[in-house]
């Protein structure tokens, strides 16, 4: 059975939101393409590569209290030209104890299959609350 383009965008961005709940850089480094770019939400800070990202993932990982970071896809649009989508949805940050929703907003990601696996190339987030 080959899974459809969709399907495996959507189970990629549910192994990096386990991923990122288990703390588990090791999980993350695959998901993201080597030259992956992330554009923050509040600041606008640019992660330009993988490197850049688990470092930083890294570091809130380590922190007293990290927070717990969701991406929730509503849309993944699938090019039928190139092997590449985006993915559009809601992004949560919840405190460790997940009592309290610390921030919001939503995002875009750019997908590339590579072989049979789909990597992350590049991420931007909107911070709404």
């Amino acid at each position: 059975m080959t899974t459809s383009p969709e399907l495996a965008v959507r189970l990629a961005r549910a192994a990096f939101n386990r991923a990122l709940a288990l703390r588990d850089l090791a999980a993350i480094g695959p998901i993201l393409a080597p030259e992956a770019i992330l554009i923050t939400g509040t600041d606008s800070a640019v992660l330009s590569d993988r490197k850049a990202q688990l470092i930083a993932w890294k570091r809130e990982f380590a922190a007293p209290a990290p927070s717990v970071y969701t991406r929730l896809p509503e849309t993944i649009t699938v090019s039928p030209v190139e092997p590449i989508a985006l993915e559009q949805g809601t992004w949560t940050a919840i405190s460790a104890s997940g009592d309290q929703t610390l921030a919001r907003g939503v995002y875009s990601a750019k997908w590339r299959q590579t072989g049979s696996d789909w990597v992350i190339e590049g991420e931007i987030y909107l911070t709404l609350g």
